[in-house]
């Protein structure tokens, strides 16, 4: 499970006279106190406040009319469903005597390495919950998490449990942003007004999926916008089926519940036991979308990502996908390979095909040995070339699935989610492993493990090409196979925990089918995600501006394919295919032995100035100047260097029309007295640009690319000049 990362510097107060808890970090105060009943209520969360600003004491709600109890109109922290309550509750639970009722009351609190733990208790159930919180000292961002612990002498059934509820100020003017699609079509950003009533997003998918992510943002009325506007924002970390739910009251309350989707699940707790939930970030800036997007970039960058803000730089990415599909065989690798290494590339990653009977997608999957047919004296070979030529080796994994035509399913048709004597859904001819299983995840950890220690694997692409079906746990008694969908996913987590353990060079990317699991649990475990198949790079502007309204540009993962591309059929230059994916981490997924002399020194700049403006790209902080949302004809993006030394300006036009000149660009984020001096990587600015000018200059008169025709890219880099 992932735990909250500590809060450094951050120290939670308690306010004993008035019963009120508080946490203060980076621009924000989030407050909370107890009631006269015990039940333990939201005060504050918003812009930080003065050290001592009044925030207490919490009063219950009066009861309105007998239809709206007290019990529903009082923003609670983490209400259980018992007692007259008819909102939606953080907990639901059922004995097995028949019970079904819950209230949950303070009980005690204790502050330690900077987090705070608040137990909430119905002693005459037996249940006792744990509230963790931790805050980030630099973006203010709080986790939150719940440890359910079942005290009584009877068991129970969790039916429902949240890991937070979050309570915003009362208003009627708020709206919701969220991020929905499908595969190829992932990161569509929609906006509605939250209205009385309730929204869910969620996935039953039995993975994050990519129909819904588990990201919000929610800002008042039309104000809100990418530098103006209070916004509350959230991130789930979990990578399994999810919901996230936003109510607006009878009395105009905001509340957004979130954790493990009710769907079919059902946790049994012995007297004992306890489950805890996944964490659910959730921040506040006053400062609009853009600024919400980089502190929740800072954050995943420094506290999420597994080596946090020591994460190297991604290399440049060769994959060899496009140009062999299944037909890999150790010639046609090292051609590639050479060919790669001429252009600057540093990873070489082969992809599907290499193990087992792996011809086509209906074979091979859960037999992962080496094709000795293709290579007939293992991977070492293909490896040492690929480490020769400078460049460090990947390969493409697929762990968790297994086709039927395998000699695992063969030996082990029990070993996949499935129910008795019912047909087995496939999807790409395969099925899932039920990893929730011990056997089943030793033998994955098994075999990964014996992989990376026999070859000299530096990274792992890591996909996961369909959703669940038939969730069954046939060796579990029936009142506790529904515990598949937490035990799955902590296994998941636990392997590649101690894969990393064990070997702890070895990068890994998660991928599945694109962008169906990308959320904050798998990012604490993995290098950079694929968020989605699709590589047009016309679509893909519209793709990676969804994706970083909720996630950092250092972990994604961008590629320069073919063209035409297969994904539309459409046509596009070499020049706005990189500086596309230039956006990103940038790879190239095309096909090599095709390009011409021209290609591949084109190939050679765009990859040279990459290396130069990367740091920035994938550490700095991220502008969108121009939305390409609703395939709107531009797009433009703007990354400024932390330190502000330097700035990297990508502009497009999909579609020009009727003459009309690109929208001028005022830069963000430079420093207004400082001088910076432009160049360009590709691109032509209008006449009488100066050379060099302030950061004012070019933040307030801006800069003009001139754009004539239909998909047209330019990229400029401003340097600061001289010492600060």
């Amino acid at each position: 499970m992932t735990r909250p990362p500590s809060a450094a510097n951050t120290s939670p107060t308690y306010d004993a006279s008035h019963r009120v808890f508080r946490l203060d970090a980076g621009g924000v105060t989030y407050a909370m106190g107890v009631d006269s009943e015990g039940k333990l209520q939201t005060l504050y969360w918003g812009a930080r406040l003065a050290s001592g600003d009044p925030l207490g004491p919490a009063m219950p709600a009066p009861e309105r009319s007998s239809f709206d109890p007290a019990g529903s109109l009082s923003p609670q922290e983490y209400a259980g469903w018992g007692g007259a309550m008819t909102a939606t509750p953080a907990l639901k639970i059922r004995l097995a005597d028949g019970n079904r009722d819950l209230v949950l009351r303070y009980d005690s609190y204790t502050i330690e390495s900077g987090g705070l733990s608040i137990l909430l208790r119905d002693a005459q159930v037996g249940v006792a919950v744990s509230l963790r919180y931790t805050a980030d000292t630099a973006t203010g961002i709080i986790g939150r998490s719940a440890h359910i612990e079942n005290t009584g002498k009877q068991a129970l059934v969790v039916d429902s449990a949240a890991s937070a509820a979050w309570n915003l100020p009362r208003g009627s003017d708020y709206s919701l942003r969220y991020l929905t699609g499908t595969w190829a079509g992932e990161w569509h950003l929609q906006t509605r007004a939250i209205t009385p009533g309730a929204t869910v997003l969620e996935s039953r998918r039995g993975s994050t999926g990519d129909e819904n992510n588990p990201w919000f943002a929610i800002g008042r009325g039309n104000a809100w916008s990418e530098t103006h506007g209070d916004v509350w924002f959230g991130a789930l970390a979990w990578s399994g089926s999810w919901s996230i739910r936003v109510d607006e009251d009878i009395l105009g309350q905001v509340r957004v519940v979130g954790g493990y989707n009710p769907f079919d699940f059902g946790y049994k707790l012995s007297p004992g036991q306890a489950l805890d939930t996944p964490v659910f970030y959730a921040g506040y800036t006053r400062d609009g979308m853009g600024e919400a997007s980089r502190l929740l970039h800072r954050f995943e960058r420094d506290r999420i990502l597994p080596e946090g803000s020591k994460t190297p730089l991604r290399p440049v990415l060769y994959n060899s996908w496009e140009a062999t599909e299944f037909k890999v065989d150790e010639p046609g690798q090292v051609r590639l390979a050479e060919k790669a290494a001429a252009l600057g590339v540093e990873r070489f990653v082969m992809d599907d095909g290499w193990f087992g009977a792996r011809n086509t997608d209906r074979a091979g999957l859960g037999d992962w040995v080496v094709n000795r047919n293709k290579f007939p004296n293992g991977l070492k070979p293909l490896i040492d070339k690929v480490h020769g030529l400078g460049m460090s080796f990947g390969l493409w994994v697929e762990p968790e699935m297994i086709n039927a035509d395998s000699d695992l399913y063969r030996a082990h048709p029990d070993w996949v989610l499935n129910f008795p004597g019912r047909d087995r859904s496939e999807g790409r001819h395969q099925m899932v492993l039920n990893l929730a299983r011990e056997d089943v995840k030793a033998h994955v950890l098994e075999v990964l493990d014996g992989l990376l220690k026999d070859n000299d694997i530096q990274f792992l692409k890591w996909d996961y090409n369909r959703n669940w079906s038939e969730p069954g746990w046939p060796q579990m008694s029936p009142d506790e196979q529904q515990k598949v969908y937490v035990a799955y996913v902590d296994n998941l987590y636990d392997i590649i925990r101690e894969l990393r353990k064990r070997h702890p060079k070895v990068e890994i990317e998660s991928c599945s089918g694109g962008g169906a699991r990308v959320d904050l649990g798998i990012m604490a475990l993995t290098d950079e995600v694929w968020p989605s198949d699709n590589t047009d790079p016309s679509d893909r502007l519209s793709i990676q501006d969804g994706f970083s309204q909720a996630y950092a540009p250092a972990t994604m993962m961008a590629w320069v394919t073919g063209s035409p591309n297969w994904v539309n059929n459409r046509t596009s230059s070499l020049d706005f295919r990189f500086l596309s994916s230039m956006q990103g981490g940038l790879g190239i997924g095309a096909n090599l032995l095709e390009w011409t002399a021209a290609d591949e020194a084109t190939a050679r700049h765009y990859i040279t100035e990459y290396k130069a403006i990367r740091g920035t790209v994938q550490k700095g902080d991220l502008y969108r100047l121009l939305s390409p949302q609703d395939r709107a004809p531009w797009s433009a993006t703007e990354s400024v260097a932390g330190d502000g030394s330097q700035a990297v300006l990508f502009a497009f036009q999909r579609q020009g029309e009727e003459a009309r000149p690109f929208p001028t660009l005022r830069l963000r984020g430079l420093e207004p007295a400082a001088r910076y001096r432009f160049r360009s990587i590709h691109g032509t600015v209008a006449p009488g640009t100066p050379e060099v000018a302030s950061g004012a200059y070019w933040m307030e008169h801006g800069v003009n690319v001139l754009m004539r025709g239909d998909l047209q890219a330019a990229g400029l880099v401003f340097e600061r000049d001289g010492k600060r």
